[in-house]
């Protein structure tokens, strides 16, 4: 087999090219074009080192996908209130790198719907989207509520996620496309079930600052995968360092593999060498 690139591996970057999503490796400073590898005899083989995604140290165990120890307890992008953004406590002034918390927290963000495994309720930066919902392997994506801060997105998330999941079950997501869903069926009925709450906090944080949006389309997304798994088994680099089979597609971050799946964002900043 012939390598076709080596570096510390990132999350696969993505686009939509019509409703077909378009992946590619991210090694260092070099991006592979993945989509034409489907098909194809492809290794991925760990290198052994593992080196922080902010400092560059090298570390026996990535921490918070990428991080040493170091960054990972001083980080501000590492910190609990990213997982619960409704625990964010800028405004007690002990944000962890205040200008980072300007920079990325204190940004428009969205609600949104998706249907990847079912139907769930996530939020993101605007500026992330549709990056977030192809990075989560939905078929099918809604915006519901624009927020002024990641915080107000995370009290929406909160409230919302009373009557919709807000996780996604990975195994059904790698045996085939979610049914079809009316996602605007379903804005309507949590704006209509969650409606005192929203009117809460408006009162709280303002009308402009917390906007339910009616009228955006639904986005339809697809992804390139020629056949899904009939038994789902996950290469494990830290285990065996060697994943290899035929490509039978990509989805999220998966790549789907003859021989099992790997989700390639789990492994950023390990140095691996591509073999195709």
């Amino acid at each position: 087999m012939n390598e076709i690139a080596r570096g510390s591996i990132s999350k696969m970057t993505t686009r939509l090219d019509g409703p077909v999503v378009q992946y590619s490796f991210r090694l260092g400073d070099v991006e592979v074009p993945v989509n034409p590898l489907i098909g194809k005899t492809v290794r991925l083989e760990f290198l052994g080192a593992i080196h922080c995604s902010h400092c560059g140290r090298k570390t026996k165990t990535s921490f918070s996908q990428g991080y040493c120890y170091p960054c990972m307890t001083k980080l501000a992008q590492c910190d609990v209130c990213i997982m619960s953004p409704e625990r964010c406590h800028y405004d007690a002034g002990t944000c962890r790198e205040p200008s980072w918390g300007e920079q990325f927290c204190m940004t428009d963000h969205v609600v949104y719907l998706a249907n990847s495994s079912g139907i769930k309720v996530g939020i993101t930066r605007a500026t992330q989207l549709p990056t977030r919902w192809l990075d989560q392997g939905a078929s099918q994506a809604l915006p519901i509520v624009r927020v002024a801060t990641r915080q107000q997105s995370g009290l929406v998330e909160d409230l919302f996620r009373s009557q919709v999941a807000d996780r996604t079950n990975w195994r059904a997501l790698l045996k085939g496309d979610a049914a079809p869903v009316d996602l605007g069926e379903v804005r309507d009925m949590l704006f209509d079930t969650c409606g005192a709450g929203l009117s809460l906090l408006q009162e709280r944080f303002g009308l402009q600052a917390i906007q339910p949006l009616h009228d955006t389309p639904v986005l339809e997304i697809r992804y390139p995968v020629e056949a899904y798994p009939a038994k789902i088994a996950s290469f494990n680099l830290d285990k065996n360092p060697v994943a290899e089979g035929t490509l039978l597609g990509i989805k999220g971050q998966y790549l789907i593999f003859d021989t099992g799946v790997i989700n390639i964002r789990k492994y950023t900043a390990y140095q691996l060498a591509v073999h195709q």
